[in-house]
C-alpha cells in the first residue's frame, strides 16, 4: 500500500516485526493460518509430520507484523508469534 504522506516520526519508530514459530507435533494442515495471514507470510509446504499431515513454512518471515493472526485462529496451538523488536514499558 503506498500512502500519499509520511510520519514526522518516520526515522525514530521501528515497525514491529515478528518471529513465528511453529510446532510441527501439533500441526494438522488446516491451512487456517495460511489463509488468514494479512501478509501472506505463511505457506503449505510437502513436508509432512508424523501424523502424516502437510506442515506450514514461513517463507516470508520478514514480512511479519506480529499481528498474531495465526496464532489465535490455529484451533490445535501450532503456531506462537514473538515480537523481536518490541521496547520494554517505561513508567509503570
Amino acid at each position: 500500500m503506498k500512502y500519499w504522506r509520511k510520519p514526522l516520526d518516520q526515522d525514530k519508530v521501528k515497525p514491529v516485526h515478528g518471529r513465528i514459530i511453529l510446532i510441527n507435533e501439533r500441526c494438522k494442515g488446516c491451512g487456517f493460518c495460511v489463509k488468514f495471514c494479512p501478509r501472506n507470510v505463511l505457506e503449505e509446504s510437502e513436508r509432512v509430520n508424523a501424523k502424516g499431515y502437510h506442515l506450514v513454512d514461513a517463507v516470508k518471515e520478514d514480512e511479519c507484523v506480529a499481528c498474531g493472526l495465526c496464532e489465535a485462529i490455529c484451533p490445535d496451538f501450532a503456531i506462537k508469534v514473538e515480537i523481536e523488536n518490541a521496547k520494554e514499558p517505561t513508567g509503570v
